[in-house]
Parts: C-alpha cells; structure tokens; sequence
C-alpha cells in the first residue's frame, strides 16, 4: 500500500579509456564511425579500478564538464535508469505502486527502458479490477433500507430491482465512486503513456505523471477502504472486535502513512537527479538521448550472463564518482541527499525499505531533519510532510493511550484500590496479620475474578439470556444438592437466576457455629472443613469438597410451620482449607422460592432426603452409632450375669448420656 518506491537505479557500462586517449577530447565524432548512420551522440567519461574489471556498481554519470559528454560512439558505452511500477494488491484495501525503468545500452548507445517483469502485477491487478466490478454487478441488486421508512419504525427494504438501481446510480459514494476507483488507470499509464514519454526522453514528467496517479488512484482507494469499512460497522455493529486488533491497525496505518511520505520523496529525488543531468547536459552542450528502440525489456528472462544485449552491461566498465550522485557536489539537494546512496545502489530491498524508514522517521520526528533548498515543490513536500507528521503522530499516540487504558483499566483500578486498603489499614493501625489476610483475600479475588465481578456483566442482559447463562454455570453444580435433585426445570431456574458467586482465601472462615447462617453456599472449587463441638471437649470433624454444600439449616427454616423470623443458628464452623470458589444462595431468596414452590417441597420423600444428606442429622448419627457400638463391645466383654432389671436400667441410662452428649438436630420437618 504505497506509492512509487520500487527500485530506481542508474547504471553505467563502459570500456576502459585507452592509455592514448588524448587529455581533451574531440568535440564530435564524424558519421562514419557509426555503423547505424544516426547522428552520433555524445557519452559521459568514467573510470574505475582496474584491478577489479568485474567491478559493477550502479552509478549515474560523471557530467563535470562537457568533455565528458563529447566522445566517439563506439568506445564508450553508458547506462542510466530509474524504476517505478504500479500494482494494487488486496481489493478495495491494499494498493502497492512500482515501476521498472533502466537505462541500459543498446549498440554503444545509452538508453533507457522499462522491464517487463512487473506484467504479473498488471495481471493481479487487472484480476482485482474484475472481481471490484463484480462487486458493482452485486450493488445492482441488493436491497436497500428506505430512508423514509425510518421515520416510523425500524426501516423498510426496497426489493424492486429498478428502485435498487436508480438509488445506486444516483448516489456520489456509490457507483460512480465505485466506478472511479477501478478505472485502469495505472495499466494505461505504464504501458501507453510512459513508453511514449521515454520515446520523447520526457524524464521529469515522467515523475509528475507518477505522483498525479498517486493522488487520483491511491488517496480515493484509501478513501473508499474507509467508507467500506463504516459501512460494515453500521451491518455488524463493529470492525476487528478485539482491542488488540485496533491497536496493529494504528499501527498499520502510520506504517502506510511513512510508506507514502518515503515514496513521494524518492520520486520527488529521482526527478531532482534528472534536473541535475539536464543543467550540467546544457551547461555544456551536450547531446544525450536516453531512449531506447525497445522500451521494454524482459530482463528476467534472459541469461544474467548475457553481454552487450539490449538490456545487458559490459563487466570489463572502469568507473569515477559521478558528481550528480555526489553529496558534496554543487548541486544543492536538501532534503533529497540522503536518496542518493539509494539510487545508486543495485539492491531492491534497499530500495524499497529505505524510503519507508525515511517516511516513518521523518513522520515521527516532525519533520526536525529535514533542511529544504529554496526550491518551492521541496518546501511545499517539507511543510505537508511535517503537517502529517504531526497529525499522523499525535492521533497514533492518543489511540494507544486509549488502547492501553482499555486493556490496563481493571488493573489500574485494583492498584488504586489497594494504595486506599493499605491507606485505611495504617490510618486504622491495624495488626499485621489482620494486614496479610486483607492482601491475601484481595490477591486471591483478583485471581480468581480477575478484577471483575460476573454478575455485573450480565445484569444489563435481557432477562432469557441472563437466565440461560446462569443456569449453564450453576445448574450442574445445584442438581448435586440432593434435596433439589428431582425439583423441576422452572424451580431450578429460579434458584439459578438468583445464586452470586464468592470468593474465600485460606484459611478463611466462612461462618462460626453458633452465628445466623444467612446463606447456603455451593463449593465450586477449594475444600471447606467442618467442626462440630461435642460434649467433653470433643470436636467432630469432617470435609465438603467440590460439589458440596453447607448451610442447609435454611432448607428445615423456610419450611418451618409457624415461620419465625429469626434465622436458624449454625451447628458447626467451616472454615476454608483451600482458596474456594462457590456460588451463594440468600436466606431470603431461598425463603422466596419455598414459599411459591412450596407444593413440591412439602412431601415425606423430601423431608427423609434432607434428613439423610444434612451434615447435622449426619453428624448426631455418628455420635449414637459410636455409642451403641462402644456399649456393644463392653456388653460382650463382661460375664452374661446381669440380671435383666439391672440390665434395662444400664440401656436407659446410656440412652439419656447420648441423647444429652449429641444433641438431635431440630429441622421443624414433621
């Protein structure tokens, strides 16, 4: 997506000076000497290394004097060349410019011609152009939304095949922008109007030619990539849903920015280069013509070994620093001098890559290297390239900001949130260990939450979707209660809908025996311990792991006839082993869904199933088992002489011991 920064080269072959060669050269050569009979033409002079013959570098002619420019035809031998080639790449959205132009030598002559390798980006273009015409063709028959249905309601579509028509027709951004942006204007350009312009050796045109096209071909294919893709947010509501997306296209669009500074400034340099051949040419009155009787040349199908061909080079040249490629020379080239290391060079990479690195260092500096000449073009290039610098440059840095912000939002707000915990905490004073547990608990949330609360996410969903979510996370995990196991689909939505998630670090209790247990919870994750105080000093222990549940003094609370406000007390203390995860169900909630359900909860088979699965009842069961099987072993140890009123006296009395040492737990259940 860029403009012309396709390789630019000029390249010289010549043979080597005889050592008779007289110090001033004859003004002309005669017509004899040519074997073509056209007029003769006059070639610059260079020399180079002898020791390395094979030596080839891709420099522009030495036109220091008019010497140079005024020696016979056949013993000296000069190229010259620029590049430049257009291709649009990517439909509607990429559009990539380059041209190869070479001047080369044809019979002894210098000349100058276009290689014909870059056809196959004719071919995709065109193949592009087709499929953008087949997207018109599409334009003409799909619906539209009325406007003036707007006005009442959500829109009507217009079907009538000529209706769709007209409106596609009559819009500006619509078939004839569409139209605009696919005219082939780039394949008449390079391979109709250029040729004809090196026929005429019509070099700076050439190059303004290239940066009209720029501005009717590649700034309306930006244009119209954006209208698309406005046009595909209003359908789909968004374009690259995730943040980072956004950010590589920011990114994108400031590398395709650099791309078009560095491709117009290599352009611009290339025609500063002509100017430079063409006052030292007048300056000494030379004749030189750079056009060959081929202005293209197949180039990459040819032996890279072949000599003296149209587009070939001699190895055996000798060389000198040409002063129009010569920093230091005469010529000012302001901004333009660090182009000519580039032109010079014989590598595409380089030409390619180096404009891109001038375009996004001069973008992201401002424009603070650039030291323009007087020339007015370069001034204007300067001024616009700084305007877009810092433009280009401050909207990429504020939507990064925005773009961060958006990612570090949550961790920014769980910094500030523990800088004011460790702020209250030392205005409190209080002790270290209360300390740790508040930053564990904190560290552990964020873990688990990830700085967010699930709830909040969904509360603005409608109110299906919201059930439907809740019910996907928490269903699984509530059929294991076993008291709501064989409830229906409508009761186990409405427990769903209403369950919150929390979070426990280690160690944590989660409620003390004796408290008002406020909520029954469901352990997703983590192991809870439980500890049940006995009689004597003895504690009963036990463990719920993931799936199970606690707190279910609710369940004989809410189905308690007559209902007493007071919350029932906790019969043992759990306390978290593990950081646990688990889904909390209210005591009023659940008093809710009892009482409009109370139907299915009021039978026997319920009241046995909470019985059985309740870590109360379980709990005073082991107790008495543990009795009578402790009373079993000390009955079978003594002698079988117990007389039978003693016998019923000792069984009621142990009866009494274990009825006052576990306590039966009260469920209100009969």
């Amino acid at each position: 997506m860029s403009p012309p920064t396709q390789p630019l080269s000029w390249n010289a072959t010549h043979v080597p000076k005889s050592a008779s060669q007289p110090s001033t050269p004859p003004a002309a050569t005669t017509p004899t000497n040519n074997p073509n009979g056209k007029p003769p033409r006059a070639l610059p002079w260079f020399q180079s290394n002898p020791q390395n013959p094979h030596h080839r570098p891709d420099i522009l002619p030495r036109v220091a004097s008019g010497r140079f420019w005024t020696q016979e035809r056949n013993r000296f031998r000069d190229g010259t060349g620029f590049c430049y080639w257009p291709g649009e790449w990517l439909l509607r959205l990429i559009h990539f410019t380059s041209m190869l132009c070479r001047l080369e030598e044809e019979g002894g002559l210098a000349c100058t011609w276009m290689e014909g390798w870059p056809a196959g980006v004719t071919v995709v273009r065109t193949c592009l152009d087709i499929v953008h015409l087949w997207h018109v063709w599409l334009q003409f028959r799909l619906a539209y939304v009325s406007k003036e249905s707007m006005v009442i309601g959500c829109g009507k579509l217009v079907w009538n095949a000529r209706d769709i028509a007209s409106h596609y027709v009559r819009s500006f951004k619509g078939f004839w922008f569409d139209a605009f942006v696919i005219l082939p204007i780039p394949q008449i350009v390079y391979w109709l109007v250029l040729p004809k312009l090196i026929r005429e050796e019509r070099i700076k045109l050439i190059m303004t030619v290239i940066l009209l096209m720029f501005l009717f071909q590649f700034l309306p294919k930006v244009y119209h990539s954006i209208i698309l893709m406005r046009r595909m947010q209003k359908v789909t509501g968004y374009i690259f849903g995730t943040i980072w997306w956004g950010f590589g296209l920011n990114l994108i669009a400031y590398f395709i920015a650099s791309h078009v500074a560095g491709g117009c400034w290599y352009v611009l340099a290339i025609q500063r280069v002509a100017s430079c051949i063409q006052q030292h040419c007048e300056r000494n009155n030379c004749n030189l013509s750079l056009s060959c009787s081929e202005e293209v040349c197949y180039r990459f199908l040819s032996s890279p070994t072949t000599i003296g061909s149209l587009c070939g080079r001699n190895s055996t040249a000798t060389f000198r620093k040409p002063l129009c490629l010569d920093v230091k020379g005469p010529f000012a080239y302001g901004i333009y001098k660090w182009a000519l290391p580039v032109i010079s060079s014989n590598s595409v990479a380089v030409k390619i890559l180096y404009p891109i690195f001038w375009g996004l260092m001069t973008l992201s500096t401002f424009g603070n290297d650039l030291e323009p000449t007087s020339n007015w073009l370069e001034v204007c290039f300067s001024i616009c390239t700084v305007l877009s610098g810092l433009l280009l440059f401050t909207l990429l840095i504020g939507n990064i900001q925005v773009l961060l912000h958006a990612v570090m939002a949550r961790r920014r707000k769980m910094q500030l949130r523990c800088r004011d915990l460790e702020w209250w905490m030392r205005r409190r004073q209080l002790p270290s260990r209360l300390k740790h547990r508040v930053r564990h608990y904190e560290h552990q949330r964020w873990a688990a939450m990830g700085g967010e609360d699930e709830m909040e996410l969904i509360n603005d969903l409608p109110e299906g979707l919201r059930r439907d979510i809740k019910r996907h996370l928490c269903v699984d995990l509530i059929r294991k209660v076993p008291l709501f196991q064989n409830l229906e689909e409508l009761i186990l939505d409405n427990i769903c809908d209403r369950v919150k998630p929390l979070v426990f670090s280690k160690d944590e209790k989660i409620i003390r025996e004796g408290d008002p247990v406020p909520r029954m919870l469901f352990i997703v994750c983590g192991r809870v311990k439980r500890s049940q105080s006995l009689s004597k000093g003895m504690t009963a222990t036990s463990f719920i792991e993931p799936g199970g549940f606690l707190g279910d003094e609710l369940l004989s609370w809410c189905l308690r006839r007559p209902f007493l406000e007071r919350l029932p007390a906790s019969s043992a203390t759990f306390v978290c082993i593990e950081p646990t995860e688990a889904f909390a169900l209210k005591a009023d909630h659940l008093k809710y869904i009892t009482d409009h359900f109370r139907y299915k909860f009021a039978n026997e088979r319920l009241k046995r199933t909470a019985r059985f699965y309740s870590s109360n009842w379980r709990t005073w069961a082991a107790v008495n088992i543990q009795l009578a099987w402790r009373r079993y072993r000390k009955r079978m140890r003594r002698p079988a002489i117990a007389v039978v009123e003693n016998g019923s006296t000792e069984r009621r009395l142990l009866q009494y011991a274990a009825m006052f040492m576990s306590f039966r737990p009260h469920d209100h259940l009969e």
